[in-house]
């Protein structure tokens, strides 16, 4: 794996929270599919090779995917999921699930940051990204819960962010 100062990770959103909920042809979903491609070029052209992912459903995997396509056009580049439980996809849509395990297999690394489902894997999921990263590309609404808490705790760890500011679900 890489050094910090290459790695990169990212948070966002799930569906039930975005706007759009699951309809990624939503304009705004294709909207913010196109600012986490730029960002990822950026933090590419910045000098960041490594891309760590939580592989939650919504913005997680848009960002899996992006990287993936960096990597087809820059053969350096490196994709790790990191994974907080091995039941993370289990209770997910059929189609979602199937997207999960291609993205999973597609990776260059998989870690599992706990054997099992706890309360807490995915804050211990999140705070591993983080302290394996020096930069942290966001897609956050600034609302309660994980993404939020990975914000905070990036910020308190002194590690760069670019926030790609999404609206509030009405």
């Amino acid at each position: 794996m890489r050094a910090r100062q290459e790695s990169c990770c990212f948070t966002g959103h799930r569906p039930g929270k975005l706007p759009w909920g699951y309809n990624e042809e939503d304009g705004r979903c294709l909207a913010l599919k196109r600012r986490i491609a730029d960002a990822v070029e950026a933090a590419y052209e910045q000098g960041f090779r490594h891309f760590i992912c939580g592989m939650a459903q919504g913005c997680d995997l848009y960002f899996c995917e992006c990287v993936l396509a960096l990597r087809e056009r820059h053969p350096g580049v490196t994709v790790e999921a990191a994974i907080p439980c091995p039941t993370q996809a289990d209770a997910w849509p059929a189609a979602q699930r199937e997207r999960y395990r291609r993205l999973v297999a597609a990776c260059d690394w998989e870690t599992l940051v706990s054997s099992q489902y706890t309360p807490s894997c995915m804050q211990r999921r999140d705070r591993y990204m983080v302290d394996h990263a020096s930069l942290l590309i966001a897609a956050f609404d600034g609302s309660a819960g994980g993404t939020r808490y990975t914000v905070e705790y990036a910020i308190r760890r002194g590690v760069d962010l670019v926030d790609l500011a999404i609206p509030a679900k009405a």
